[in-house]
Protein backbone atom coordinates (compact mmCIF):
# COMPACT_ATOMS: atom_id res chain seq x y z
CA UNK A 1 0.00 0.00 0.00
CA UNK A 2 1.64 3.26 -0.90
CA UNK A 3 1.48 5.98 1.86
CA UNK A 4 -1.05 8.42 0.02
CA UNK A 5 -3.33 5.66 -1.95
CA UNK A 6 -6.42 6.90 -2.82
CA UNK A 7 -8.90 4.92 -0.47
CA UNK A 8 -12.23 6.32 -1.76
CA UNK A 9 -13.21 8.36 -5.19
CA UNK A 10 -16.32 9.98 -5.44
CA UNK A 11 -17.46 10.58 -9.05
CA UNK A 12 -20.25 12.74 -10.13
CA UNK A 13 -22.47 11.98 -7.58
CA UNK A 14 -26.38 13.04 -7.63
CA UNK A 15 -29.09 12.98 -5.51
CA UNK A 16 -32.79 14.34 -5.51
CA UNK A 17 -35.89 14.18 -3.16
CA UNK A 18 -39.44 14.20 -4.75
CA UNK A 19 -37.64 15.96 -7.89
CA UNK A 20 -35.75 18.40 -5.86
CA UNK A 21 -32.01 18.08 -6.10
CA UNK A 22 -29.96 17.27 -2.77
CA UNK A 23 -26.48 16.62 -4.39
CA UNK A 24 -25.72 18.15 -7.80
CA UNK A 25 -22.38 16.13 -9.12
CA UNK A 26 -20.13 15.56 -5.98
CA UNK A 27 -16.56 14.70 -6.94
CA UNK A 28 -14.00 13.53 -4.00
CA UNK A 29 -10.99 11.82 -3.66
CA UNK A 30 -10.00 10.61 -0.16
CA UNK A 31 -6.73 9.81 0.28
CA UNK A 32 -5.17 7.16 3.46
CA UNK A 33 -4.60 9.21 6.31
CA UNK A 34 -6.97 12.10 5.45
CA UNK A 35 -9.19 14.00 7.94
CA UNK A 36 -11.20 15.75 5.43
CA UNK A 37 -13.79 17.60 7.19
CA UNK A 38 -17.05 18.62 5.39
CA UNK A 39 -18.74 21.83 6.63
CA UNK A 40 -21.10 24.76 5.46
CA UNK A 41 -24.72 26.16 6.22
CA UNK A 42 -27.23 23.62 7.10
CA UNK A 43 -29.26 21.70 4.07
CA UNK A 44 -26.33 22.04 2.03
CA UNK A 45 -26.17 18.10 1.57
CA UNK A 46 -23.57 17.23 3.81
CA UNK A 47 -25.18 14.21 5.78
CA UNK A 48 -26.62 13.25 2.48
CA UNK A 49 -23.34 13.07 1.03
CA UNK A 50 -22.08 11.07 3.68
CA UNK A 51 -24.98 8.74 4.22
CA UNK A 52 -24.30 8.07 0.29
CA UNK A 53 -20.70 6.92 0.78
CA UNK A 54 -21.78 3.70 2.57
CA UNK A 55 -25.66 3.71 0.96
CA UNK A 56 -27.56 4.15 3.65
CA UNK A 57 -28.87 6.89 0.99
CA UNK A 58 -28.64 5.42 -2.39
CA UNK A 59 -27.15 7.99 -5.31
CA UNK A 60 -29.17 8.85 -8.10
CA UNK A 61 -26.31 9.06 -10.61
CA UNK A 62 -22.05 8.75 -10.10
CA UNK A 63 -19.73 6.31 -9.01
CA UNK A 64 -18.53 5.44 -5.43
CA UNK A 65 -14.85 3.29 -5.64
CA UNK A 66 -13.78 2.46 -2.06
CA UNK A 67 -10.75 0.55 -1.95
CA UNK A 68 -10.98 0.33 -6.07
CA UNK A 69 -14.19 -1.72 -6.01
CA UNK A 70 -17.49 0.27 -7.02
CA UNK A 71 -19.78 0.06 -4.44
CA UNK A 72 -22.90 0.69 -6.53
CA UNK A 73 -21.69 -2.08 -8.86
CA UNK A 74 -24.78 -5.20 -8.96
CA UNK A 75 -23.27 -7.92 -6.60
CA UNK A 76 -21.30 -6.26 -4.25
CA UNK A 77 -21.97 -6.53 -0.69
CA UNK A 78 -22.54 -3.51 0.94
CA UNK A 79 -22.44 -5.41 5.00
CA UNK A 80 -18.96 -6.06 3.99
CA UNK A 81 -17.99 -2.44 2.69
CA UNK A 82 -19.99 -0.93 5.70
CA UNK A 83 -17.65 -3.36 8.38
CA UNK A 84 -14.87 -1.42 6.87
CA UNK A 85 -16.50 1.71 7.08
CA UNK A 86 -17.02 2.98 10.30
CA UNK A 87 -19.98 5.64 11.00
CA UNK A 88 -21.29 7.44 13.95
CA UNK A 89 -23.83 9.42 13.82
CA UNK A 90 -25.68 12.62 15.22
CA UNK A 91 -27.98 10.07 17.51
CA UNK A 92 -25.23 7.74 19.28
CA UNK A 93 -27.70 4.45 17.38
CA UNK A 94 -26.79 2.24 20.26
CA UNK A 95 -28.86 -0.51 21.43
CA UNK A 96 -30.33 -0.03 24.50
CA UNK A 97 -31.11 -3.06 25.57
CA UNK A 98 -27.75 -4.06 25.94
CA UNK A 99 -25.24 -2.98 28.28
CA UNK A 100 -21.86 -0.86 26.73
CA UNK A 101 -20.14 -4.22 26.05
CA UNK A 102 -22.54 -5.63 24.40
CA UNK A 103 -23.04 -3.04 21.90
CA UNK A 104 -19.45 -3.53 21.17
CA UNK A 105 -19.61 -7.14 20.69
CA UNK A 106 -22.93 -7.28 18.70
CA UNK A 107 -21.44 -6.72 15.07
CA UNK A 108 -18.21 -8.47 15.73
CA UNK A 109 -19.79 -11.32 16.45
CA UNK A 110 -22.41 -11.50 14.04
CA UNK A 111 -20.22 -10.16 10.93
CA UNK A 112 -16.93 -10.65 11.46
CA UNK A 113 -17.45 -13.90 13.28
CA UNK A 114 -15.35 -12.97 15.90
CA UNK A 115 -14.92 -15.41 18.98
CA UNK A 116 -16.46 -14.82 21.68
CA UNK A 117 -12.96 -14.16 23.48
CA UNK A 118 -11.14 -12.13 20.75
CA UNK A 119 -14.32 -9.91 20.44
CA UNK A 120 -14.72 -9.22 24.38
CA UNK A 121 -10.47 -8.06 24.61
CA UNK A 122 -11.32 -6.31 21.08
CA UNK A 123 -13.65 -3.91 22.61
CA UNK A 124 -12.18 -3.64 25.82
CA UNK A 125 -9.18 -2.34 23.49
CA UNK A 126 -11.69 0.09 21.80
CA UNK A 127 -13.07 1.33 25.10
CA UNK A 128 -10.15 1.73 26.61
CA UNK A 129 -8.97 3.82 23.92
CA UNK A 130 -12.03 6.18 24.65
CA UNK A 131 -12.53 6.22 28.17
CA UNK A 132 -15.49 4.00 28.44
CA UNK A 133 -14.01 0.88 29.75
CA UNK A 134 -15.08 1.08 32.88
CA UNK A 135 -18.67 1.24 31.71
CA UNK A 136 -18.81 -1.38 30.51
CA UNK A 137 -21.67 -3.25 32.28
CA UNK A 138 -23.62 -0.03 32.10
CA UNK A 139 -26.71 0.24 30.04
CA UNK A 140 -26.64 3.19 27.59
CA UNK A 141 -29.84 4.95 29.26
CA UNK A 142 -27.46 5.34 32.29
CA UNK A 143 -25.20 7.30 30.46
CA UNK A 144 -24.59 10.93 29.28
CA UNK A 145 -24.67 12.59 25.51
CA UNK A 146 -20.91 12.52 25.65
CA UNK A 147 -20.70 8.88 26.97
CA UNK A 148 -22.82 7.73 24.51
CA UNK A 149 -20.99 9.64 21.76
CA UNK A 150 -17.83 7.72 22.70
CA UNK A 151 -19.17 3.96 23.31
CA UNK A 152 -20.68 4.48 19.74
CA UNK A 153 -17.00 5.70 18.14
CA UNK A 154 -15.72 2.61 20.00
CA UNK A 155 -18.33 0.25 18.69
CA UNK A 156 -17.29 1.50 15.09
CA UNK A 157 -13.47 0.76 15.99
CA UNK A 158 -14.00 -2.89 17.02
CA UNK A 159 -14.69 -3.55 13.27
CA UNK A 160 -10.96 -2.13 12.29
CA UNK A 161 -11.99 0.10 9.95
CA UNK A 162 -10.54 1.49 7.14
CA UNK A 163 -12.14 4.46 7.20
CA UNK A 164 -14.39 6.42 9.99
CA UNK A 165 -17.41 8.49 8.85
CA UNK A 166 -18.77 11.10 11.03
CA UNK A 167 -22.35 12.69 10.63
CA UNK A 168 -21.94 15.74 13.16
CA UNK A 169 -20.82 13.73 15.74
CA UNK A 170 -21.26 16.73 18.58
CA UNK A 171 -24.55 18.27 17.35
CA UNK A 172 -26.61 16.73 19.98
CA UNK A 173 -24.59 17.40 22.84
CA UNK A 174 -24.49 19.82 25.66
CA UNK A 175 -21.34 22.07 24.96
CA UNK A 176 -19.30 20.95 28.29
CA UNK A 177 -19.84 17.46 26.56
CA UNK A 178 -18.70 18.56 22.61
CA UNK A 179 -14.63 18.76 23.74
CA UNK A 180 -14.81 15.27 25.18
CA UNK A 181 -15.93 13.49 21.99
CA UNK A 182 -13.93 15.78 19.75
CA UNK A 183 -10.36 15.02 21.76
CA UNK A 184 -11.32 11.13 20.89
CA UNK A 185 -11.51 12.20 17.28
CA UNK A 186 -8.39 14.08 17.57
CA UNK A 187 -6.54 11.49 18.96
CA UNK A 188 -7.59 8.98 16.28
CA UNK A 189 -7.13 11.61 13.39
CA UNK A 190 -3.38 11.58 14.92
CA UNK A 191 -2.87 7.60 15.01
CA UNK A 192 -3.53 8.19 11.31
CA UNK A 193 -7.28 6.69 10.85
CA UNK A 194 -8.28 8.14 7.23
CA UNK A 195 -11.80 10.25 8.70
CA UNK A 196 -14.73 12.23 6.54
CA UNK A 197 -16.76 14.28 9.05
CA UNK A 198 -19.26 16.34 8.85
CA UNK A 199 -18.74 19.10 11.50
CA UNK A 200 -20.49 22.30 12.56
CA UNK A 201 -17.31 22.49 14.80
CA UNK A 202 -14.84 25.03 12.86
CA UNK A 203 -11.63 25.15 15.58
CA UNK A 204 -11.45 20.84 14.76
CA UNK A 205 -11.88 21.43 11.01
CA UNK A 206 -8.79 24.59 11.34
CA UNK A 207 -6.94 22.23 13.68
CA UNK A 208 -6.90 18.47 13.15
CA UNK A 209 -8.54 18.46 9.53
CA UNK A 210 -5.54 17.73 6.72
CA UNK A 211 -8.47 19.41 4.29
CA UNK A 212 -11.81 21.19 4.21
CA UNK A 213 -14.72 20.97 2.02
CA UNK A 214 -16.78 23.51 1.90
CA UNK A 215 -20.75 22.47 0.68
CA UNK A 216 -23.05 24.60 -0.66
CA UNK A 217 -26.59 24.45 -2.44
CA UNK A 218 -25.23 20.64 -3.34
CA UNK A 219 -21.88 21.22 -4.33
CA UNK A 220 -18.68 21.71 -3.53
CA UNK A 221 -17.86 24.96 -3.70
CA UNK A 222 -14.48 25.43 -1.95
CA UNK A 223 -12.04 22.92 -0.90
CA UNK A 224 -8.38 23.36 0.52
CA UNK A 225 -6.15 22.75 3.19
CA UNK A 226 -7.52 24.52 6.51
CA UNK A 227 -4.61 27.17 6.58
CA UNK A 228 -5.59 28.53 2.84
CA UNK A 229 -9.72 27.41 3.57
CA UNK A 230 -9.94 29.63 6.61
CA UNK A 231 -7.04 32.40 5.81
CA UNK A 232 -7.45 32.94 2.16
CA UNK A 233 -10.85 31.61 0.61
CA UNK A 234 -11.19 32.57 -2.82
CA UNK A 235 -15.46 32.14 -3.19
CA UNK A 236 -17.75 35.00 -1.98
CA UNK A 237 -19.99 31.98 -0.81
CA UNK A 238 -17.22 31.07 1.48
CA UNK A 239 -16.17 34.47 2.32
CA UNK A 240 -19.59 34.88 3.82
CA UNK A 241 -20.36 31.89 5.22
CA UNK A 242 -17.11 32.55 6.89
CA UNK A 243 -17.72 35.89 8.36
CA UNK A 244 -21.00 34.77 9.45
CA UNK A 245 -19.61 32.01 11.86
CA UNK A 246 -16.60 34.43 13.31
Amino acid sequence: MSEREILLQVRSLKKSYEGVPVLKGISLDVQKGDVVSVIGSSGGGKSTFLRCLNLLERPDEGEILFEGENILARGCDINKVRARMGMVFQQFNLFENMDVLKNCLYAQRKVLKRSKEEAKRRAMDALEKVGMASFATHMPRTLSGGQKQRVAIARALVMDPDIMLFDEPTSALDPEMIGEVLKVIQALAKNGMTMVVVTHELSFARNVSTRVVFFDRGQIAEEGTPEDFFNHPKTDRAKAFLSHVH
